[in-house]
């Protein structure tokens, strides 16, 4: 099993928002993809992090499963709407992936 991590900083102020828009993508998008919404976590900046930086977990079987998902989101009008929507919100050229291997 993989945890694929999504981390964005929200902008000072906005990181409610950020979280309400996650918490929307893991309802409505991920399905979408082929992403269960009970695989998805969401985390924020508490002790020893910043407080700006919002987290997407998602635990996925393996990269196939990963990629399986990423191209099924390029194909999701939705999805695209999102991410401009989302803009505003977030730092930019913070958006990073990180793949971590459970074990």
């Amino acid at each position: 099993m993989l945890i694929a991590r999504w981390q964005i900083d929200a902008r000072f102020g906005h990181k409610q928002a950020v979280i309400d828009m996650l918490q929307h993508w893991a309802r409505v998008i991920a399905p979408q993809a082929g992403l269960p919404t009970e695989n998805g976590h969401i985390l924020t900046g508490s002790v020893g992090a910043l407080e700006a930086t919002v987290e997407h977990n998602w635990e996925v079987a393996d990269l196939t499963e990963l990629d399986r998902a990423w191209t099924k989101l390029a194909a999701i009008d939705a999805h695209q709407q999102w991410g401009k929507d989302l803009e505003p919100h977030v730092v930019s050229g913070t958006a990073k992936w990180n793949i971590y291997r459970v074990l």
